[in-house]
């Protein structure tokens, strides 16, 4: 009889297969659809997750304008950064960057701050392609389309 082997699989950069999908992110809660995407990201839906490995697929989300806090989030959210000069705290509410100039930078940062940070965190964002609108430039990668409202009733905003 063969022993049973006690060894943990650790996958390799080079043997990593990586997948595309894409999310239409309209209606879609925020930090319902990050945790989604940064879990793509990471790749923690495969079997063959390393800690150490960049295992995870590419992500392309569109529409992320359309993106929906729920309860006053949208009002009453603030996001913070600093310039780096005395007295350089500035502010913006969720509602003024959804309306602004790059929307889209509302579902980054939600995603990015799920992500570890570090060269693999940034490897990895390096693989998420977000865009406000419909319309994307990697129709010829296949991607595979995933619909996140249809996994939990909570997901979407309005039915």
């Amino acid at each position: 009889m063969k022993a049973l082997m006690k060894t943990t699989k650790s996958a390799k950069p080079h043997e990593v297969e990586k997948k595309w999908h894409l999310i239409d992110a309209e209606n879609l809660v925020v930090g319902r659809a990050a945790v989604i995407i940064a879990n793509l990201l990471r790749g923690k839906h495969k079997t063959s997750f390393t800690p150490h490995v960049d295992c995870g697929d590419n992500v392309i989300v569109i529409n992320a304008d359309k993106v929906q806090f729920t309860g006053k989030k949208r009002t009453d959210k603030v996001y913070y950064k600093h310039t780096g000069y005395p007295g350089g705290l500035k502010e913006i509410t969720a509602d003024k960057v959804l309306d602004g100039r790059f929307p889209e930078r509302v579902l980054e940062k939600a995603v990015e701050r799920m992500i570890p940070r570090g060269p693999l965190g940034r490897q990895q964002m390096r693989n998420l392609r977000i865009f406000a609108g419909t319309e994307h430039p990697h129709s010829a990668q296949n991607p595979e389309v995933l619909d996140v409202a249809a996994l939990n009733r909570k997901n979407k905003v309005g039915a």
